[in-house]
């Protein structure tokens, strides 16, 4: 499959979201538990980041007893991360920035991929390989929505999906500017939460923010 239809799909997965959970897990039991929370307000497209050693198999878990649910398996950071994510089933592959390996790498592979870069110069280099749905990450720290619409201009082409420091009261400012087709957090899964068990707030707090997506949408 070309790099081209990939980053069709990349971008209608994008857009269908609209938000973006992104889950760190200490056990696959909790991975399980963060997926069917977040299913049940509505939220089916998730970023599992590969931060500890219980995302590889959370991920393969996830898939099996989630099959309804896209998982993109986030932070890779190495070519090895990308071939073991693809063969435990990742739908598609997310990083948080892509040196020129890991950017040739994810243009070889046979899963949607949304690499991550912080700078005109980084995502004109993505570019050039073919990618026009990337990640901008961390989103704040660059500049936030005046890094959004600063880029619009010279790089029209360029599809974001807007990451880091972004919460539910910023999230539907994002998804308004033409150029964004989604935004990633994990403001619903706060650690409180997760460690009290409180699953039900986390649907509730996924409800919300698919709420605020689907009002993006029809916007």
């Amino acid at each position: 499959m070309s790099i081209d239809t990939l980053q069709d799909r990349a971008e209608q997965v994008l857009l269908d979201a609209g938000i973006m959970p992104v889950l760190t897990v200490d056990s696959v039991d909790q991975g399980l538990r963060m997926a069917d929370a977040l299913a049940e307000g509505g939220l089916k497209v998730l970023e599992l980041t590969l931060r500890t050693p219980a995302a590889l198999p959370a991920l393969a878990a996830m898939k099996k007893a989630r099959p309804d649910i896209l998982i993109g398996a986030g932070t890779i950071l190495s070519t090895e991360q990308i071939t073991a994510s693809i063969d435990l089933g990742a739908d598609f592959l997310v990083t948080p920035g892509t040196p020129a390996p890991i950017a040739e790498a994810l243009a070889r592979a046979p899963v949607p991929a949304v690499p991550g870069a912080a700078t005109p110069t980084e995502f004109l280099a993505l570019m050039a390989l073919g990618f026009r749905v990337c990640k901008l990450f961390p989103s704040n720290a660059v500049g936030g929505l005046a890094m959004v619409k600063g880029l619009a201009g010279p790089l029209a082409e360029l599809r974001i999906c807007a990451n880091g420091g972004i919460n539910e009261s910023s999230a539907a400012d994002y998804l308004a500017e033409p150029n964004v087709v989604a935004v990633g957090g994990s403001w619903m899964l706060p650690k409180a939460w997760l460690a009290a068990g409180d699953w039900d707030k986390v649907r509730d707090s996924a409800a919300k923010a698919a709420a605020i997506a689907a009002a993006a949408r029809k916007a």
